[in-house]
């Protein structure tokens, strides 16, 4: 389970569409929201979009891997779907805020692997937000006083990267991918494979 992090508008969807294109072996886990849709997002692609009673159905259920209040609305990771993936050997990317990530941590911190992004300045950040041309000047400005209390959470990953140009930004979030998967404990069969050169196979 690959998560990636970072305040609001410091680039983590951008990195994670990029690298989704990138490597086929790794897909997106979808999350549930009670949150409507943005312009152009599509329904179990983007987000699978709930209301209040069916996300509180499925929190009831077990059915969350994770979730999260985020900006008045509540986020959250189906486990099916992960699991489904996991088992068919492929990585699952995960867009998730820390407390996510925590969450995730606690059930399956073997099997997870934690990237922050951080953005190069603030002044750079509120400068994105603005530029996306997606929301109000209120809830850029509610999004510019949560990211401090965001970006605190920063030592609580594995990895940190900064978004300063987001064609490096990739390369080094693909390079811990990579060197992820090539962890002895990640490596399936590596025993048998080892075993039979030994033999002189």
């Amino acid at each position: 389970m690959f998560v990636l992090s970072s305040p609001s508008g410091a680039g983590k969807t951008t990195i994670s569409r990029r690298l989704l294109d990138r490597d086929p072996q790794i897909v997106m886990s979808v999350s549930a929201t009670t949150r409507p849709p943005r312009p152009g997002e599509k329904d179990g692609v983007d987000y699978h979009f709930v209301d209040p009673t069916e996300f509180d159905l499925m929190l009831n259920r077990m059915e969350l891997l994770e979730s999260a209040k985020v900006f008045d609305h509540y986020y959250g990771t189906p486990v099916e779907p992960v699991e489904d993936a996991l088992e068919q050997g492929l990585d699952v990317l995960f867009d998730i805020d820390w407390q996510g990530t925590q969450q995730l941590a606690q059930r399956k911190r073997d099997d997870l692997v934690s990237v922050f992004i951080l953005p190069p300045s603030t002044r750079e950040l509120e400068t994105r937000l603005r530029g996306r041309a997606q929301d109000s000047a209120a809830v850029v400005a509610k999004r510019m006083s949560q990211a401090s209390d965001e970006i605190s959470h920063w030592a609580e990953y594995d990895y940190i990267v900064v978004n300063d140009d987001v064609d490096q930004c990739l390369e080094e979030v693909y390079a811990i991918l990579v060197a992820e998967r090539l962890k002895r404990v990640r490596r399936t069969g590596l025993i048998d494979f080892v075993k039979a050169l030994r033999e002189g196979y």
